[in-house]
């Protein structure tokens, strides 16, 4: 089969695009060594400006090549319910009344623990609230975990690479505790419709697995971390916050539902997210300022990445195809860490005639792997954007989040090929 040249341009954008993701922490020093540039640098070592400023490049392209009317037809042929389903998610999860209830509900169940309550806080962070993601969808649960963890474990005092391990098994964690629901993954989202796939089967399927990686993950990690964890500032010797009213945290919790139940519905949750910021002005003393900005730069993300990786799919689609089942989990497993596992998945449902089979050993190799980089997981750049404050150079490098999710990705990968 023959390809189009706004194909190869498209793979190779992509593949620019990946490069520039990998290499975006050295932007970032760049900034830093060269204070007359230092804007460009910094805007250039943003992960979640990447894909976004790439897919604008190959629009630009196609518009050049093939002409305006082609490449406008081909952005607004996109669906972005996803980025915008993130950046709503994100805002109203971070929103000072959801947060302080999880933060409650946490400090409570890290007290009555048999273990130094700052241990226990950071194992529920890296344990219990990626599982919650299978009810609260993965962007929320990350946004939540993110925001708990960032003041105990993601500070500067912290060294980098037990850092780095912290945030390969969240971002691991995240990624396959979604699975025991069939809605909250967005890679198994893809599917679940298409093959049938309901939050019994995957309970029954994957969930109980993915939940016994996810506890030995965050076990590890907790030990790893212990000497590191000390009681955040402002735990100790601050003014306790003013409580927020029972009503408002029931208004926020009943908008974050209403968001979560109507995730592939942006008519529905656009208006319900207006009725939200149409309430927090209205009730301006109990909230905390919100995370517009954090948000609106992984939408962009995001919609970089379905810009992008919607051309990609001439060359996804034959490897996805061609693959035995085992030689898929492997090939998923790695795919992921260069293309979004929701895309991955997508494109599997597209394969006529799929084992059974290769069907399990396709979502598990997706699911196992979304971790491993930025942009192998829809919530990834939202817990970049979060954290990103408490590294180096206020960057994540990819090769740093590479290295502390091998070992996470592996216990996630033996959980799902090994387990009965």
């Amino acid at each position: 089969m023959s390809h189009t040249p706004i194909q190869w341009i498209a793979a190779a954008v992509f593949a620019v695009a990946l490069l520039h993701t990998f290499s975006a922490k050295q932007f970032e020093r760049l900034s830093h060594r060269h204070p007359r540039h230092a804007g460009l640098f910094h805007l250039l070592g943003e992960v979640e400006v990447v894909f976004g400023f790439w897919a604008i490049v190959l629009v630009v392209s196609m518009a050049l090549f093939a002409g305006g009317g082609t490449a406008l037809d081909y952005a607004e042929s996109r669906n972005y319910t996803e980025p915008l389903f993130v950046f709503v998610v994100m805002v109203i999860a971070a929103s000072r009344p959801v947060l302080r209830t999880a933060m409650s509900l946490v400090d409570t169940l890290a007290r009555i623990a048999p273990v130094p309550t700052p241990v226990a806080r950071a194992w529920l962070g890296l344990a219990a609230v990626p599982l919650l993601g299978s009810l609260i969808t993965e962007p929320a649960a990350m946004t939540i975990a993110a925001l708990m963890l960032a003041p105990q474990i993601f500070r500067p005092r912290v060294p980098e690479a037990v850092k780095y391990l912290a945030l390969g098994v969240l971002f691991v964690n995240i990624s396959i505790g979604g699975t025991l629901t069939s809605y909250a993954a967005p890679p198994v989202l893809m599917v679940a419709t298409t093959w049938q796939w309901d939050s019994a089967f995957m309970l029954a399927t994957f969930g109980w697995k993915a939940a016994l990686a996810v506890l030995l993950n965050a076990t590890v990690a907790t030990w790893v971390l212990r000497k590191h964890l000390q009681p955040a500032a402002g735990d100790e010797g601050a003014a306790p916050e003013a409580r927020v009213p029972l009503p408002v945290v029931a208004v926020h919790l009943g908008l974050l539902a209403g968001v979560v139940l109507f995730a592939h519905h942006p008519v529905v949750f656009l208006g319900l997210f207006l009725m939200f910021l149409g309430f927090t002005q209205a009730y301006e003393r109990h909230q905390s300022p919100p995370i517009l900005k954090e948000a609106l730069l992984v939408g962009f993300f995001l919609a970089g990445l379905v810009v992008l990786g919607g051309m990609q799919q001439w060359w996804l689609q034959p490897i996805v195809s061609a693959l035995a089942p085992v030689a898929l989990f492997l090939g998923a497993l790695g795919l992921t860490a260069i293309t979004d596992n929701a895309a991955l998945t997508f494109l599997g449902s597209l394969i006529v005639g799929i084992s059974d089979e290769s069907k399990y050993m396709l979502v598990a190799g997706a699911v196992a792997g979304g971790g491993l980089t930025v942009i192998a997981n829809a919530p990834n750049p939202a817990g970049v954007a979060l954290l990103k404050r408490g590294f180096a150079d206020e960057t994540i490098g990819a090769g740093g989040l590479l290295l502390g999710a091998l070992g996470p990705t592996a216990v996630a990968a033996a959980a799902f090929l090994f387990l009965g």
